[in-house]
């Protein structure tokens, strides 16, 4: 099968110093990909070389055969990125939050944007004020994304940030049934997931320090 998602000979350079390098990934279908290693590693810097916020040192990262620097205005048809904070508004609701997002690339319908909110149990906190709201449910905010329709590529930095047993759980089941269904998700935690598909493995960038 053709790799979906590759790495290939990648390098990154942050602030003078070489996080990894001559890094090789491949990710297909059904694919689910930890990424760990110590703090500085270059966790956060993978994933987004990954969903093509960075440019790598060297090497390139190719989706569906393809430089990922070519497909800027593709990206957001196969690949849903969610950073390590929340990355929404304090004076929106979670629905003009949702709303807005959703806008930049893949517009959805208000019953849909409900239905995802009551997904995440957030049913009744549809408009008000997401600085009214705890950490653990801003943190459900941002992941009500991945109830909508979503692209196959998933690329999540600390998803489990904040969120409580149950959110931990249900997340854990709702990222392992993407990847049953033939989605892909990168993503980076400290947490130890209970619930992993068949195509799950890890990479420890600590093997690629220089």
């Amino acid at each position: 099968m053709t790799p979906q998602l590759e790495a290939v000979a990648l390098a990154c350079e942050r602030d003078w110093r070489m996080l990894f390098e001559n890094l090789e990934l491949q990710l297909a279908a059904g694919d689910m990909l930890q990424v760990s290693g110590p703090n500085g590693s270059g966790k956060t810097s993978l994933l987004r070389l990954l969903a093509g916020l960075m440019r790598p040192t060297h090497g390139q990262v190719l989706l569906n055969g393809k430089p990922l620097e070519r497909q800027d205005s593709e990206l957001a048809r196969v690949l849903l990125w969610i950073g390590h904070a929340a990355g929404i508004k304090d004076l929106l609701t979670p629905e003009e939050n949702l709303a807005w997002l959703c806008a930049l690339h893949r517009p959805a319908e208000r019953q849909a944007i409900w239905q995802a909110l009551e997904s995440i149990g957030l049913r009744g906190f549809e408009d008000v004020p997401c600085h009214t709201l705890s950490a653990g449910q801003q943190r459900r905010v941002a992941l009500a994304r991945l109830y909508l329709d979503s692209p196959p590529l998933w690329i999540l930095d600390e998803p489990f940030t904040a969120l409580d047993k149950q959110g931990v759980a249900q997340l854990e089941q709702h990222l392992a049934a993407h990847c049953e269904q033939g989605g892909m998700v990168v993503l980076t935690t400290h947490h130890s997931l209970e619930r992993k598909p068949a195509g799950y493995r890890e990479i420890n960038l600590g093997q690629w320090a220089v």
